[in-house]
């Protein structure tokens, strides 16, 4: 099987005839981009790119699957409208965290739009926590967010493990409270960082508190202390914490769907959302 996602990564590099540039336009690690490309040359048991570390060059193998990864991406778009259908109306109010905002998830919302054009799709971005109670609300149709992992009350898609990640070589100062970069309740990563130092006896301080990503990222860029993200999730600049660092494990987050009636368009954001969760999480 020619798995889209492997397919679409394939005419990215082939396009930008760059690892990185490709990881950057995707919004996945340049890692997962050669993954996979290397699935798809397993796949077709050829070699698809000539690569070191100046160059990318097509093989003549490659120069062939770009013909057929767009016309296999085409068929698959089609077949998509004409069973879900371009006359589809209405409206989404869809929730998402910024964890998914700043990665490929904007890619996957705009090719929903192409999709069904007729389709008004209304973005909130905001702590999982914050969008759970917009969606039992009423504000909101569909949430993808975090749960605690084992919590059934919306449509999982895939498990994580929480990790503690800071700038790179950063390591805690062994007696002293944790330096604890977080978001501002009620975040669910924050939760799990607290209750894991507090079952532990692991005396800590809030060092920053921000609502944004991109805040956390800066504050633990800077040196100010240790953040919990899902290892999937780890912003880019930021590393996991190598073994040895002395800090209880934080658990595990559920990625999930949540939604109050999954029909009409908001079923159909669903499927989408769904069939690209391997985007989502690399």
């Amino acid at each position: 099987m020619l798995d889209p996602v492997w397919l679409r990564t394939f005419l990215t590099v082939a396009e930008t005839r760059s690892f990185t540039r490709a990881a950057q336009r995707l919004g996945l690690r340049q890692s997962t981009v050669s993954q996979h490309v290397r699935k798809l040359e397993d796949a077709t048991a050829q070699q698809l790119l000539l690569r070191d570390t100046h160059s990318v060059e097509l093989t003549p193998d490659g120069e062939a699957m770009i013909g057929f990864a767009g016309t296999i991406l085409d068929d698959i778009e089609r077949a998509l409208a004409y069973f879900t259908g371009p006359e589809l109306r209405g409206r989404v109010r869809f929730g998402a965290s910024e964890d998914f905002v700043v990665g490929p998830l904007p890619e996957i919302l705009r090719e929903f739009r192409r999709l069904h054009p007729l389709v008004d799709l209304e973005l909130t971005v905001d702590l999982s926590g914050v969008l759970y109670e917009k969606l039992r609300g009423g504000e909101l149709d569909l949430v993808l967010g975090k749960k605690r992992a084992g919590d059934e009350t919306g449509s999982p898609l895939w498990t994580d493990p929480l990790v503690w990640v800071g700038r790179e070589g950063f390591t805690p100062e062994p007696g002293q409270p944790v330096p604890l970069i977080a978001y501002p309740p009620p975040s669910i990563t924050r939760a799990r960082a607290l209750e894991s130092l507090r079952d532990n006896g692991k005396p800590w301080r809030i060092v920053c508190t921000s609502g944004s990503l991109n805040g956390l990222r800066a504050a633990a860029l800077a040196g100010l202390g240790v953040a919990v993200f899902a290892r999937s999730l780890v912003p880019a600049g930021l590393a996991e914490l190598p073994p040895g660092h002395g800090l209880p494990d934080p658990g595990e987050v559920q990625f999930q769907l949540s939604t109050r009636a999954a029909t009409g368009p908001t079923a159909a954001l669903s499927e989408a959302i769904r069939a690209e969760a391997g985007r989502l999480h690399g």
